[in-house]
């Protein structure tokens, strides 16, 4: 079953002679569970294809569908809502809040709602991560790789429909990358969470389901490496 899925998807900058097409007329299809890897050379188009998908960029046309919603068509309310509650992203640089500790950072997307995640699902979420004994640590007192945990587990605490990872390893160590790389598949079998992973890694992107490959603003390839 699919959750999410594209229809001619394309994205331009810029006008007339300056104008880049960075997405062509993508269409897409992802079943739910799916693990599934892009990749592509710098300016491909790979990182366009995630905002998008994200609800943090709009298309110029063609459609987005999450869980049989078109997201290109929200107003500016709903697409805040869909980016809290129904897409985890997670970025290379982390991006966390450097005035909260490590369990409000998890917490953000629901206290911005109001809400509260489960105990149970809280306690199950840190105690994979290994964060359980850094809950009231600031950011800025966590190494890279502990901070990358904290943005997974942030991703993952609305139960979200996808999870987008933007080079999430692009910042860490061969170790750290491993055991982020471990996290993403442990989540994907544990949770059934929907990934798709932006990577220029190659050794990174085997280790997906999937692997779709992105050349100026089209898919050039999709190959299906793990059932």
């Amino acid at each position: 079953m699919d959750i999410l899925s594209t229809e001619g998807l394309t994205r331009r900058y810029g006008t007339g002679q300056t104008m880049v097409t960075a997405l062509d007329h993508v269409d897409l299809r992802v079943e739910r569970g799916q693990f599934v890897a892009v990749i592509g050379a710098s300016g491909s188009g790979k990182s366009t294809l995630l905002h998008l998908l994200g609800g943090v960029d709009r298309p110029d046309s063609g459609k987005i569908f999450v869980e049989d919603v078109d997201i290109a068509t929200l107003g500016e309310e709903r697409l805040a809502q869909y980016r809290r509650r129904k897409v985890g992203l997670i970025y290379q640089f982390y991006n966390l809040i450097p005035t909260l500790n490590v369990k409000k950072n998890i917490m953000l997307p629901m206290l911005l709602d109001n809400k509260k995640p489960g105990k149970e699902r809280f306690d199950d979420i840190v105690g994979t991560l290994g964060l359980s004994d850094r809950l009231e640590h600031l950011p800025g007192q966590l190494s890279g790789g502990q901070q990358q945990r904290v943005a997974i587990g942030r991703a993952l605490i609305y139960q979200p429909a996808i999870l987008l990872a933007d080079e999430p390893t692009g910042n860490l160590d061969r170790k750290n990358t491993e055991e982020i790389i471990s996290l993403l598949k442990l989540s994907n079998r544990q949770y059934k969470q929907t990934i798709l992973l932006i990577t220029h890694d190659e050794g990174v992107a085997l280790e997906a389901d999937r692997i779709i490959k992105i050349e100026d603003g089209k898919i050039i390839s999709d190959k299906v490496v793990r059932l």
